[in-house]
């Protein structure tokens, strides 16, 4: 009896946090959608029906996620409500974008944003593998000089910047406090700020710089 109550307690919890970061992210105007849930059945990493799923617990429940992504607090009040254990994602390309790097990477580039001054925005932590930095999203037009990240793409094959992926349009990245496989939690570095505020989001440029050259380093 007490287990099935741990049980219905940390379902509670996880409801509870989840629906709570989904709220706060869509008052910021961020978009957000269900998530796959870590640990599926007869042992699986992910909830999905895919077996063999290469990103587990971090990718959209419904293949129309680009267009089921909302705002609206009673659409994600219901969703969190049916399917306490989904994950929150956040597609890209609509508020901001997000460069993805090595953790290694992603340490180096946050101490040469301080000490250069480089405005950091929100930055995230999935697991100890990957840090997530949030930029402003660059207009359709500037998009011929830049690569698009869907998430299958492989790092590596960039060879002017090894590790780095950018997600933009049709892209999208898990969101704290999301679970992964591992038992851990996607993780905010430097949350963002509490009320909307465009200019916590700085110029993807500059904080592309640094981190083409951490990767670089770090790959090195």
């Amino acid at each position: 009896m007490a287990e099935v109550l741990q049980r219905r307690k940390r379902r509670r919890g996880t409801h509870d946090s989840m629906l709570n970061a989904a709220l706060r992210y869509a008052a910021l105007g961020w978009p957000v959608c269900r998530g796959a849930s870590p640990l599926g059945a007869n042992g699986r990493a992910c909830g999905c029906d895919r077996i063999g799923c290469p990103d587990p617990g971090a990718h959209p429940v419904a293949a129309t996620w680009g267009l089921e992504a909302t705002t609206d607090p009673e659409t994600i009040t219901r969703w969190w409500t049916a399917t306490p254990d989904a994950n929150v994602i956040l597609p890209t390309g609509r508020v901001f974008d997000v460069f993805d790097v090595p953790a290694a990477a992603g340490v180096m580039a946050l101490a040469r944003m301080g000490r250069s001054g480089v405005h950091t925005g929100p930055v995230a932590a999935v697991d100890a593998r990957r840090y997530l930095f949030f930029v402003a999203t660059r207009s359709p037009a500037d998009e011929d000089e830049w690569w698009s990240c869907h998430l299958d793409c492989v790092p590596e094959s960039i060879a002017e910047t090894p590790g780095l992926r950018w997600h933009c349009r049709d892209s999208y990245v898990p969101a704290a406090p999301s679970m992964l496989p591992s038992g851990n939690p996607v993780t905010w570095i430097r949350a963002p700020l509490e009320t909307p505020n465009p200019a916590d989001l700085p110029d993807p440029i500059a904080v592309l710089d640094i981190l083409s050259d951490a990767c670089e380093e770090f790959q090195g």
